[in-house]
């Protein structure tokens, strides 16, 4: 039996090799490599399927890593990864220590950025071309790979204004598959269509920028990309070569899936493309996303002055019922974030209550528009923060661990933090009662776990533990969804005989004042929080127990100021002492250089809540 096609090909140099007539048997074999792989590792498998006679094309026509290939946001560098020697590592795709689901250049000189957010990629090629310009480096080729949906982000549309005038050899791939996520919206999509159509109103966008036009051309025509793709390579000057492609090629339950052509997948059944416990009735816990949208739904039925935004990701931020029932309060602005705050500001400006949901990682990219334009304006915008801490398959440009370090500098900003879903519906009613400025509600990935009820409310601050019959040496201030971890701890420390009040302060910046006296009362405080350490919420408490002459000290446990790989979110925060054992631990070994003080022995009884 002869080797498979795909079997035959350990590099680039080989695929150059490679009989044209042998080309759609590997595209064949390539695709279905895919869908046995991530369906049993999980991933981003629609968006691959999608690119696989693109990526052929541009490992024959470019010399990679000579010629640099840099892709937007990079979930569709699964085929580039085959084809550059990796085949063999898939097995591992998104596994702790294994192979990235992103580009990332330790795995390989063929991953020259790693790149895990959109719109970056016409930037970072415009640098590159630059610099060999520069430097009178030896002739070679920058290629960017970038989707419809990613041009709908203003970064783009910069680094295009900019290429179009340099006259630097850049080839701009234009992988145009009609939707990032959803569909690709706006102006860009109507003008999409129509070049797709071929009637384009006049020349095309990029022409009228400087850059030639090449296309459109079928992605799945391994002949003509080829053909393009070398016919960009040869021309002195910024070129664009429009691919149109199908999300999901060649995988039944992608090509129809209604929500994301399988944009991003959990473990599937190949088969059928279902899970494999679907319909099981196994019954878990609901998710957080799913919570947060059936709430908003419930207010927004109640308040016509409550509207959404998000930035191209409508059904993974749980807005798709809300959209659903009021289609004309629901704005998508594609790849956006920027311009999704600021015209939030607009409509808060105009009466109304934004509500702008965000994966917590993606709320970097548009700091300066909520502290600028929201906060300076003291506007009543809630950004909702799904995603929030460590969310481990994909890495550290996902991980959403910098948002409370960002937003505990916004004058005016209220983060809440919910512990369970009961009070994720409790804060958001709040955040949205809020008119003096903006708010924020931050929650992690994934199913919720139980109800923890509060033994009683102080001024805010849900008290959820008191150890019996101990004094009050340490308090431990859970953060959101780590109030578990947190009681876990307090019940290890009580079989050491230390004396533990666990308390939940649901809005966790700025701190509040009761949190402070609570802290006073004890010997010992420590934060737990799944945010990075520098400037999170332990780092804001320990500031305003010293403003307030608070003689406790006080500890924060969290992550690192560093980038996290890829893994299981329980591994990653055992990883970093967030476990009841590790938290347990840090406290008996900072409990131990405390010196012994006269503490009272019960805190005020209050109302259960």
């Amino acid at each position: 039996m002869s080797p498979s096609v795909l079997g035959r090909i350990t590099g680039p140099r080989e695929l150059k090799e490679l009989p044209a007539e042998e080309l759609p048997e590997l595209a064949r074999e390539i695709r279905e490599f895919l869908v046995d792989k991530v369906c049993a590792s999980g991933g981003h498998l629609g968006p691959n399927l999608g690119v696989v006679e693109l990526t052929i094309a541009l490992h024959r026509v470019f010399d990679s890593p000579t010629d640099r290939i840099v892709f937007d946001t990079g979930h569709q560098s699964y085929v580039h990864k085959i084809l550059t020697g990796r085949r063999s590592a898939f097995d591992t795709l998104r596994a702790p220590g294994g192979l990235s689901g992103y580009p990332l250049r330790e795995e390989s000189p063929h991953d020259l950025v790693e790149n895990s957010h959109a719109s970056t990629a016409l930037s970072w090629a415009d640098g590159l071309a630059r610099a060999d310009r520069l430097r009178g480096a030896p002739r070679r080729r920058t290629v960017a790979v970038v989707g419809d949906g990613a041009l709908t982000g203003g970064m783009a549309w910069e680094a295009l204004n900019n290429l179009g005038r340099g006259g630097r050899p850049v080839v701009v791939v234009l992988n145009d598959n009609g939707r990032s996520y959803d569909p690709t919206v706006g102006a860009l999509a109507e003008h999409l269509t129509a070049l797709r159509a071929g009637r384009p109103p006049g020349p095309s966008l990029f022409e009228t920028l400087g850059l030639a036009y090449l296309g459109p051309v079928d992605g799945h025509d391994l002949g003509a990309v080829e053909r393009a793709l070398r016919l960009a390579a040869e021309l002195e000057q910024p070129v664009v070569v429009h691919c149109v492609t199908e999300k999901g090629r060649g995988y039944l339950p992608a090509e129809t899936d209604p929500a994301d052509r399988m944009h991003g997948i959990g473990v599937l059944d190949p088969a059928t493309g279902r899970s494999p416990s679907a319909g099981s009735g196994s019954g878990s816990a609901p998710g957080w996303t799913a919570v947060f949208g059936a709430e908003l739904e419930r207010i927004g039925a109640e308040r016509p002055d409550v509207v959404a935004l998000t930035a191209a990701m409508l059904r993974p931020v749980g807005l798709h019922g809300f959209a659903r029932r009021f289609p004309d309060r629901v704005l998508d602005v594609g790849i956006a974030e920027q311009h999704a705050v600021t015209s939030a500001a607009g409509l808060a400006t105009g009466g109304l209550h934004p509500v702008v949901c965000l994966y917590a990682t993606f709320l970097n990219r548009a700091v300066d528009q909520i502290m600028m334009d929201v906060a300076l304006h003291g506007l009543p915008v809630t950004f909702v923060l799904d995603r929030a801490g460590v969310t481990g398959p994909d890495g550290p440009s996902h991980h959403g661990m910098w948002d409370l370090a960002l937003l505990g500098t916004v004058p005016g900003m209220r983060v809440a933090a919910p512990r369970d879903t009961v009070r994720l519906a409790e804060l958001l009613g709040e955040a949205l009662a809020v008119q003096d400025g903006p708010t924020a509600l931050r929650f992690p990935k994934g199913g919720a776990g139980p109800e923890i009820a509060a033994l009683t409310r102080m001024e805010g601050v849900d008290i959820l533990h008191r150890t019996r019959s101990r004094p009050l040496d340490v308090l431990l201030v859970s953060t959101g969804a780590l109030a578990g971890t947190a009681l876990g701890a307090a019940e290890l420390l009580a079989e050491a005989g230390v004396g533990v009040t666990v308390v939940d302060p649901r809005w966790v910046l700025p701190v509040a004042p009761a949190l402070t006296h609570l802290v006073s009362r004890h010997r010992l405080a420590l934060c737990v929080e799944d945010g990075v350490r520098a400037g999170g919420v332990g780092a804001a408490l320990a500031l305003a127990c010293a403003d307030a002459r608070v003689r406790t000290p006080v500890h924060a446990l969290g992550l690192p100021r560093a980038f996290l790989r890829h893994g299981a979110r329980p591994d990653i925060l055992a990883e970093h002492g967030l476990t009841a054992r590790s938290v347990a631990d840090t406290v008996l070994a900072l409990h131990g250089a405390v010196s012994p003080a006269p503490a009272p022995a019960s805190l005020p009884e209050r109302t259960p809540r």
